[in-house]
């Protein structure tokens, strides 16, 4: 073989290895190229999704400290709301009546319907609600509803009758005293509420509903003082037990700013006394404690006739006793008093207690 020939087929051998050594170096180059770029494409996605993380951490911190305070905003504008919503201060509910004035006979009628809202009195959070009804200036007549059991929305519909001339009905006002009804205590008064007859549209006897006002002590009953007794009676012993358990708040009068009471007892049928019983004398107390029991022979026929009268009285060694206050007890009696009887007449040989407001003692004729 000649060697020019062997020099050429070496030089093309060469070439064909560098054009491969060539493309082979170029395809690398632009591999790397590409694998560059890409890693850069994915270091900025990498801080994006970095940064977009940090944002989302950045407002959910914002949020979270934002968030108790929109909260304690809403706490407070609910607070605000219930705060428009409240009653106001000193609201004891409220009461619907009627009134109607009979011109012919001079008769003034008062019908209470119903009352609302009532504050609760008792533990239960409940009330035993009564309205006392009185015509004033004179309080000759007063009048009770009855006693409605565990409710704040009692419903009454009675109606009570005033004899008023109609030269006078601009000049009086009826007055309304709703009290809690309770045995074992004094009976706590809820609302008051005084009406002005010459307010009162007689032509439109519309059911009105009046807000309730605060209590009001009546001073002219409280000042005279309280008595709890028990009244117990058994038909086949033909016997009337009184038990007079205590006092209180008794009005002073001794100049020393005491008293010395003791409880006198009598039964009455009609105007007549039958017997008369009292208690031991206590000296120098406003607050005396007896627990002292009486009986009275009372056949079951003769019951509903008679009458009991509780004086309290204040002992004096010189001159005569004077009395504190009284409870007139019987079928004739009214309000408490009479609850109070009918109540041992509903549940016979069982002592029934119940303490009662002193009331002023009628000048004798």
């Amino acid at each position: 073989m000649p060697v020019w020939v062997l020099i050429a087929v070496c030089a093309s051998a060469l070439v064909i290895l560098i054009c491969c050594t060539f493309c082979i170096c170029k395809r690398c180059c632009k591999k790397h190229k590409k694998l560059k770029k890409k890693d850069g494409k994915e270091s900025v996605q990498e801080l994006n999704v970095g940064n977009s993380m940090k944002e989302r951490i950045r407002r959910f911190s914002i949020k979270e400290m934002v968030q108790p305070n929109v909260v304690e905003l809403g706490v407070d504008i609910e607070g605000d709301q219930e705060a428009d919503n409240a009653e106001p201060e000193g609201y004891c509910g409220k009461i619907q009546l009627s009134f109607d004035f009979d011109f012919q006979k001079g008769e003034l009628s008062v019908c209470v319907l119903q009352a609302n809202d009532l504050p609760g009195m008792d533990m239960n959070g409940l009330s035993d609600p009564y309205i006392k009804v009185t015509l004033l200036p004179e309080k000759k007549k007063k009048f009770e509803t009855k006693v409605k059991r565990k409710t704040l929305n009692p419903v009454f519909n009675e109606t009570f009758v005033f004899k008023v001339p109609y030269a006078e009905v601009a000049l009086k006002t009826v007055t309304f005293a709703v009290y809690d009804f309770d045995r074992f205590s004094k009976h706590d008064e809820i609302g008051h509420l005084e009406i002005p007859l010459n307010t009162i549209d007689f032509g439109n006897s519309t059911e009105i509903w009046y807000d309730l006002e605060s209590p009001e002590i009546n001073e002219k009953e409280s000042k005279l003082g309280d008595i709890c007794f028990s009244l117990r009676y058994k038909p086949t012993a033909k016997k009337l037990t009184v038990t007079i358990l205590e006092a209180k708040n008794l009005k002073k009068m001794d100049v020393g700013g005491s008293a010395d009471p003791y409880v006198k007892i009598a039964l009455y049928q009609g105007n007549k006394r039958l017997k008369k019983k009292k208690t031991t004398v206590k000296n120098s107390i406003l607050n005396p404690y007896y627990n002292e029991s009486f009986k009275f022979d009372v056949p079951p026929h003769q019951i509903e006739k008679i009458n009991l009268i509780i004086t309290v009285v204040d002992y004096d060694v010189i001159g005569n006793s004077d009395p504190i206050g009284r409870v007139f007890l019987g079928c004739n009696s009214s309000g408490s008093a009479l609850r109070h009887w009918s109540d041992m007449l509903a549940n016979p040989r069982r002592p029934i207690a119940q303490w009662h407001t002193l009331q002023e003692v009628p000048p004798k004729k």
